[in-house]
């Protein structure tokens, strides 16, 4: 194995996925090894690492997996040198949805975190101060 491949394990402390996760994901397409070594393990690329982290950080916002298999063909595609002109703003239309869905999902988790964080200080304010916040 060269610098160039990394094996499962790497691959999941680097993106914090389980290798259970990543090979759900190579199992619907999201992703594939770019390599096997000579015993059969998977080897990634940095290439690969970057679409595991896109796909992790999809997930929380709700885009299903068709959703983000749909996004990396889009990137994938306007990456390649063969995109034509006109292919290539409706590939960027694509993304620009993608980029304006994943914002409305932050700004609805902002007010999420927002009341979660309202209802923990009024959890807290309602309980008695003990001597170690009180001296804090």
């Amino acid at each position: 194995m060269d610098d160039k491949h990394m094996q499962i394990g790497e691959v999941a402390a680097r993106t914090e996925l389980s290798l259970r996760t990543i090979r759900h994901y190579e199992e619907t397409g999201l992703v594939a090894p770019s390599a096997r070594s000579q015993g059969g393990f998977r080897l990634y690329t940095e290439t690969d690492v970057q679409r595991l982290m896109v796909v992790r950080r999809m997930k929380p916002l709700g885009f299903t997996l068709e959703q983000m298999r749909d996004l990396l063909d889009a990137t994938d595609r306007l990456d390649g040198d063969d995109a034509l002109d006109d292919e290539r703003e409706a590939l960027l239309d694509r993304v620009r949805a993608y980029e304006r869905a994943a914002t409305e999902q932050v700004e609805k988790l902002r007010v999420q975190l927002h009341r979660a964080e309202d209802f923990a200080a009024t959890l807290r304010a309602r309980l008695p101060e003990t001597a170690s916040s009180a001296g804090a």
